[in-house]
């Protein structure tokens, strides 16, 4: 296992581009299914464990896979030669049961396994199964496989009611209403920018949907999907991230192809805290330049997380990090995952002044952290723990970020290019 070794204090500054949103790229990898033609993507996040992941299960159902110069990913799926998603490839992303919704609605059945990810509370798939009944699937659950088969002629047009907010579900029933015959309406859905992506996607193959944005989704399903080409959008967490970074460094940095339009929630929170971003130029898809300028130790803010537009639970343990060095209390309350607190324990390790109660944790800010060896508990609790080695003194050691590279592509190379002393070493 490769360990991070940070050594603390160094001023950030700089300029550094946000790659593709890693959160994007899986449910549109996913999509590739539903067409019998190449989807060429542009601005893939291609080094991502996860992405890589998705893209040996594509290949074990049928899919070709294909990197190009300059970025380009191509998938072309002409066959679905298995519908299976296998244990030993899904244990490890969550993201995997993506391929339940492209699978039923091509082929009429699948099979896919239980998923893993991160261990920071419950996400039932069950809403995914219910989703996919109300189009018409029949659903059982066989040693750890969802099995899953249509009614003959394939799934039909219905109605899907989710009685909370699903991300994942939202886009497994979005992938099989486009293909299931007449009119299917999604009730309670995502808002998030990666939905936005979605739909695009689809409606770029052919597909007829309404009300991306909204939480109504309205779908007429179509025969077939043909290819076309994409742009993957800028990964809206690590360019929350990367600011974040400036925060605590309190240095100055500027990202470009930063989704500006999706971190405003973020940005909010920054500049509560006395930081100065100024947003550069930016285009129709609401991307462009922010600079975030940090010269003073920021001033405590309380978050609270909550559904897009609302401040990020991606988000949540990065800013407590830059809380753990505030001016002031913070108290931050988790309303999306009953067990995203992992970090908080490890920032303590750091000298951080940190209370955890249920979803609420209190932070009283400290003037230094030190530098320790601290262990990653998920993906984004990675990214705080590294935060916190930027500012502390004397040096800190990161283990298991196999964490952070399923969602960060060179994270390590990004922050040294800002001035920040970061290595990446075999443990």
């Amino acid at each position: 296992m490769d360990i991070f070794r940070i050594q603390g204090g160094r001023p950030i500054s700089g300029t550094v581009r946000v790659s593709g949103a890693k959160n994007a790229a899986l449910p549109l990898m996913a999509a590739t299914l539903l067409s019998e033609e190449p989807i060429r993507f542009a601005g893939a996040p291609t080094r991502l464990v996860d992405v890589q992941t998705m893209g040996r299960l594509l290949v074990s159902l049928g899919t070709e896979f294909t990197e190009r110069r300059g970025g380009e990913l191509v998938l072309t799926t002409p066959t679905i030669e298995d519908t299976t998603a296998a244990y030993d490839l899904v244990r490890t992303m969550r993201a995997s049961v993506l391929v339940l919704g492209p699978l039923l609605a091509r082929c009429g059945q699948a099979r896919v396994s239980m998923p893993g990810g991160c261990a920071i509370g419950s996400r039932p798939v069950d809403l995914h199964l219910k989703a996919m009944e109300s189009l018409g699937a029949r659903i059982e659950v066989e040693s750890g496989y969802v099995v899953a088969r249509t009614p003959p002629g394939g799934l039909v047009g219905g109605r899907v009611v989710f009685e909370k907010i699903t991300v994942g579900g939202t886009e497994n029933a979005l992938m099989a209403a486009v293909l299931a015959r007449g009119e299917s309406v999604i009730e309670n859905a995502a808002r998030e920018p990666e939905i936005v992506a979605l739909v695009e996607l689809l409606r770029a193959m052919g597909a007829e949907i309404e009300g991306e944005g909204t939480h109504r989704l309205v779908i007429q399903g179509q025969d077939r999907l043909s290819g076309c080409r994409f742009e993957v959008p800028p990964d809206r967490i690590e360019a929350g991230t990367l600011l974040c970074a400036g925060a605590i460094g309190q240095g100055s940095l500027t990202l470009s192809n930063c989704p500006v339009s999706h971190v405003e929630a973020l940005v909010e929170k920054l500049r509560e805290a006395d930081c100065r971003l100024k947003i550069g130029e930016v285009n129709g898809a609401g991307i462009g330049e922010v600079t975030i300028d940090a010269p003073f130790r920021p001033r405590a803010v309380d978050v609270t997380t909550g559904e897009y537009p609302g401040f990020p639970t991606d988000m949540q343990a990065q800013l407590m990090a830059v809380m753990a060095v505030a001016q002031g209390r913070s108290m931050f309350t988790e309303k999306i995952f009953e067990n995203r607190y992992l970090h908080a324990s490890e920032l303590v390790r750091m000298g951080g002044d940190i209370h955890v109660e249920g979803r609420t944790a209190t932070i009283r800010g400290v003037k230094r952290l030190s530098g320790a060896p601290v262990t990653a508990s998920d993906l984004r609790a990675s990214a705080s723990l590294v935060l916190a080695g930027l500012v502390a003194h004397g040096e800190t050691i990161v283990r298991r970020i196999y964490h952070l590279d399923r969602g960060y592509e060179n994270l390590e190379i990004k922050l040294s290019k800002l001035g920040a002393s970061v290595t990446r070493e075999a443990e």
